[in-house]
């Protein structure tokens, strides 16, 4: 019989050995595969769930108890942490009395896997390191950018070879002046007559802001301090998500202890913290809660963080937005990432956007396959293009100008999705949007605004 009462996550229990032993892992897997077997509710959202029927109904009964445990391998590798399976679909999280919460169960695979000096790829241990990645990448831009570029067939099959990248797959571009830098110039007049006048936020630039996107933290201060809000811009380090991904939950731990230290400062002085990309959103918001539950300083600042989204919307409920606001001449295609529905906040990158006057969203409640830096490995980027094949499709038939995402890695994906099912079709003109790639939805309420 189900308990009744709101879905929740139990805390990681990362810190007990019964959580690497190996017999107690595989007990739990076994017991959660078993319900997932039953169930099969899962099957359409990525490529872990058909990868675990297949390998029950090709076995020799039928059932889970004549699979092999090797097997067991290609279900955790194909996992990407979206939490969709835990946030949309499953009948059986807590409290039900099944317990199933599967990405954390894929979770702990990996950190056993990582204790135990197994790796689940092959490329994703170089790309988890962001902040050592951008602090080189920038004072060679523009060589890293030609290296890395998809169209380059000296360099990309060599990446391939040595790192494990697809050679297809399109990779962020970096920036010699980071966000950081640029907001040491100073940052925009604040518009003392918007209603929001007086609200501070200390925006959490993210490791992807910082080096490869600086333009969508530009974007997000005009907005804000065209609608009364001052803004600082602050890097600590990164939150930690490439870690996590990886099963590195020590190293994501540190990450937290060391970040909430220092936006805590901020908030002792009055300010919101606004996160710019739903990944790092959600790692403060709600994964190291669970991973650092006893934190304070932790919890404190789960309690004031927001989604730059959210955060604008949020100002247009509660004080209502300065003025000014014009249409988007054309349509927007806006993707819903997985890590900003995993948030729980409802769809707010689609609210803010219906903010912008006669303007048609398209929205796509989707998938985009991607699933972080997994998804440009040479093992799992042709699965992560054949997971949001749906979402590329769709994206195609709105045949909008700009295609939005708060995930900029899955903004980039579809792109590249697009691209690949219009070349196939042989019309290679309409792979792209008009805009020639995805924006932030923070960029198009800029625009909106005649900011950028």
């Amino acid at each position: 019989m189900a308990d009744e009462g709101a879905p929740f996550r139990h805390p990681i229990d990362w810190r007990n050995p019964e959580f690497y032993d190996g017999e107690a892992l595989e007990r739990e897997t076994r017991r959660v595969f078993d319900i997932c077997h039953g169930c099969r509710r899962c099957f359409s959202l990525c490529d872990s769930f058909p990868r675990l029927f297949d390998l029950i109904d090709e076995s020799e009964t039928g059932e889970l108890d004549s699979v092999d445990s090797s097997g067991f391998k290609s279900v955790v590798d194909a996992c990407t942490l979206c939490d969709m399976c835990f946030m949309t679909m499953c009948p059986y999280t807590p409290p039900h009395e099944w317990d199933v919460d599967f990405p954390h169960l894929m979770l702990r695979h990996r950190a056993a896997d990582r204790r135990a000096g197994r790796r689940h790829t092959t490329a994703s241990k170089r790309l988890a390191e962001t902040d050592r990645n951008g602090r080189l990448a920038r004072t060679f831009a523009p060589v890293m950018n030609w290296g890395s570029a998809r169209d380059n067939r000296l360099t990309r099959p060599l990446m391939e070879a040595v790192a494990g990248v697809h050679r297809d797959a399109p990779l962020p571009r970096y920036q010699r002046r980071t966000m950081l830098d640029r907001a040491a110039k100073g940052g925009p007049a604040v518009n003392r007559q918007a209603p929001a006048n007086g609200r501070k936020a200390v925006i959490y630039a993210t490791c992807f802001a910082n080096y490869n996107q600086p333009e969508v933290g530009a974007a997000a201060r005009k907005v804000l301090a065209h609608n009364g809000v001052e803004t600082v811009v602050v890097y600590p380090r990164c939150c930690g998500m490439p870690q996590l991904e990886e099963g590195d939950i020590e190293r994501v731990a540190d990450n937290a202890r060391h970040v909430a230290g220092a936006l805590g400062e901020w908030i002792d002085k009055g300010y919101d913290v606004i996160a710019l990309v739903a990944s790092c959103a959600l790692m403060l918001k709600l994964e190291w809660p669970l991973i650092l539950p006893e934190d304070p300083a932790v919890k404190r600042l789960a309690e004031h963080s927001y989604d730059i989204c959210e955060y604008v919307v949020g100002i247009s409920r509660s004080d209502g937005l300065a003025p000014g606001l014009a249409p988007i001449d054309g349509g927007i295609t806006l993707h819903l990432p997985c890590h900003e529905r995993a948030q729980n906040v409802g769809r707010k990158s689609a609210d803010m956007l219906a903010l912008v006057p006669d303007t048609e969203v398209s929205i796509i409640e989707r998938c985009s396959g991607h699933g972080g830096s997994i998804g440009v490995t040479k093992g799992f980027h042709e699965t992560a293009l054949k997971v949001g094949r749906t979402t590329a499709r769709r994206a195609r038939e709105a045949a909008n100008p700009y295609l939005a995402s708060e995930c900029p890695l899955a903004g980039a994906h579809i792109v590249n999705g697009m691209a690949r099912q219009a070349a196939k079709d042989g019309d290679p003109a309409a792979g792209a949007p008009a805009a020639g790639r995805a924006h932030h939805p923070i960029e198009l309420l800029a625009r909106a605004y005649g900011l950028a």
